[in-house]
């Protein structure tokens, strides 16, 4: 690392040496022209005519460039959106994207066609142009109303993704929790309500800090992977343990900051199942390439006498979008969305975090005979309350 800090400063000090150098130079373009013409840096026909002829080349290189990059890269965009708001996201970027290319393409034109059409030339003066009124409120008012009307249509796309109406006995309420470098999910239990949580509960297998004196929190389910069930309103509620992390599920277009010591959320309905997606023909594609790919190098490491590469299978993702660390690129965890019955037999099957936390109190105990046992744990009842506890109950 100080090899290569000490190589980025000899860089720079060169640079800095031939700017310096350039100035000098400069700074003798008189006498340089006074004595011959050719070496003087002072531009004449022949400079502005190459430089002009250079911007147009530019503005052409920009549109191959760009149309190179929308058949060559094209494919790596998400495809079908897996939730209910997913379209209308779709339909704002598309917009958006829309007009951004057409404005570019034109601007970029006029801009490299003007500086060739009015490039300097021997004897030609400059026009003064003080300002013209109309031209003025043209070019700003249009901008105005395009930005404004983009900017209305987001809040209302914005407005429809972030409501959630806590009142709402159908959806499904979960807690996604943060921490360097994994995920961990709570569900609500039959009660409907999340328990609160503060990491200062958190001990032994109460990893997610869930107050077990609450009674909202004696059903709540904690897992390791999330279940979402197709067609039904899930509400998310985000706790991060350390830094600012970010809940990001590209699929669904869903994204929120995960911040430590509040508690952010937001809610969408899955549209489209696991096993639904992987039907997808572009899914389908990108699922065939990927796996191209990692035959190839499966039969590279097989020459080597290494372990082979399993075939990839689509799967949702939970990532972090926030760099939160050293390790941030394996902070992930798989999403499985499911039919609303396997959803409610997977849920009804997981042990309750009450029932966990009471066995492993209850391990210690099978001590030998005769050995005095292990003091208990203060009940959590008796901890003194806390102003700073972040309260999360969501009842029916």
């Amino acid at each position: 690392m100080t090899s290569l800090l000490v190589i980025i400063v000899l860089v720079l000090l060169g640079i800095a040496i031939w700017q310096l150098t350039k100035i000098f130079h400069l700074t003798q373009i008189g006498s340089a022209y006074a004595h011959d013409k050719a070496m003087a840096q002072v531009a004449n026909d022949r400079d502005n005519n190459v430089n002009g002829y250079l911007m147009f080349a530019f503005v052409g290189f920009i549109y191959v460039f760009t149309i190179f990059s929308l058949w060559k890269w094209g494919h790596l965009v998400l495809g079908t959106p897996a939730s209910e708001h997913g379209p209308e996201i779709d339909r704002l970027m598309a917009i958006s994207m829309a007009l951004i290319f057409f404005v570019q393409t034109i601007t970029q034109f006029l801009l490299h066609y003007f500086a060739f059409k009015y490039r300097g030339k021997q004897g030609n003066v400059a026009y003064y142009y003080a300002d013209n009124d109309k031209l003025e409120f043209i070019w700003t008012i249009i901008p105005v109303i395009v930005l404004a009307g983009l900017i209305l249509y987001g809040l209302y796309a914005w407005t429809n993704i972030m409501f959630i109406d806590d009142k709402d006995e159908n959806a499904v309420y979960v807690e996604v929790y943060a921490k360097q470098f994994s995920w961990e999910v709570r569900y609500a239990g039959p009660d409907g309500a999340l328990g609160k949580a503060n990491v200062r509960y958190i001990e032994g297998v109460n990893t997610m800090g869930v107050d077990m004196s609450d009674p909202n929190a004696q059903d709540d389910v904690t897992s390791t992977e999330l279940h979402l069930p197709k067609g039904k309103k899930v509400i998310f509620k985000f706790r991060s343990q350390d830094v600012l992390h970010s809940a990001y599920m590209p699929h669904f277009r869903a994204q929120m900051n995960v911040v430590p010591g509040m508690v952010t959320e937001f809610g969408f309905t899955p549209t489209l199942t696991t096993d639904e997606m992987r039907q997808d023909p572009a899914i389908m594609k990108k699922v065939a390439h990927i796996n191209e790919i990692r035959s190839k190098k499966s039969s590279e490491l097989v020459a080597k006498g290494e372990t082979a590469l399993e075939p990839y299978t689509f799967d949702y993702l939970l990532l972090c979008n926030k760099i939160c660390g050293q390790s941030h690129y394996n902070m992930q965890m798989k999403i499985v969305v499911e039919d609303e019955a396997d959803f409610k037999k997977w849920l009804g099957g997981k042990e309750t975090l009450a029932a966990a936390v009471k066995k492993s109190k209850e391990t210690p105990a099978e001590a030998p005979a005769g050995e005095a046992a292990p003091a208990k744990p203060a009940d959590s009842a008796a901890v003194k309350t806390d102003s700073t506890m972040v309260a999360q109950v969501i009842k029916k």
